[in-house]
């Protein structure tokens, strides 16, 4: 899971087609409600990420799985 700090977004919209299961929705999208707070607090903790990753191996497999909050989440950061 990626957070995306709100002060650094400048609302160019390029992550949200870029993302592979459709999780990015603009702050203003009733889905996103839940996740501004969320957004907030662990983009203030996590490492920010600047260079490109390959996605994990079980990525596909997790792609289809509905509601996989808080089911799946940690609020520990990736490698």
């Amino acid at each position: 899971m990626l957070v995306i700090r709100q002060s650094d977004c400048i609302d160019c919209g390029i992550c949200e087609p870029e993302c592979p299961v459709e999780a990015i929705v603009p702050d203003s999208h009733p889905r996103a409600a839940m996740w501004v707070d969320h957004n907030q607090k662990f983009s203030e903790t996590w490492p920010n990420i600047t260079d490109h990753r390959e996605p994990p191996t079980d990525a596909d497999e997790f792609k289809t799985i509905p509601n996989k909050y808080p089911k799946f989440f940690s609020p520990l950061p990736g490698d």
